[in-house]
């Protein structure tokens, strides 16, 4: 998970933050709605060390139809600094049956 600069490997903190952004996604997610993700942007601010911290939070639309919804996701420093700050788009839609 570490890179050649002693710092978290990029990805590992994309991961991260779709991780967190997905686990709030799916927590809320209303009954007969489906989602999956289609997309991942990340900003790195600052090289990311030691204890990190990852927060997302989810309001979910009314779902009616297929929509895209975007899930932030930041990722903080043990200062509290933001070191990546993680956009993950999800495409909703309803279930099959729903």
């Amino acid at each position: 998970m570490r890179n050649h600069l002693r710092s978290v490997h990029a990805i590992a903190l994309a991961n991260l933050g779709e991780l967190a952004g997905g686990l709030a996604m799916t927590t809320v997610l209303p009954a007969g709605v489906r989602g999956i993700v289609t997309a991942i942007d990340v900003t790195y601010a600052k090289k990311a060390r030691g204890r990190l911290l990852a927060e997302s939070r989810v309001v979910v639309p009314e779902v009616h139809g297929d929509l895209e919804h975007d899930v932030h996701a930041g990722i903080h420093d043990a200062a509290g600094e933001l070191v990546a700050a993680v956009r993950v788009r999800w495409r909703l839609g309803l279930a099959e049956g729903a």
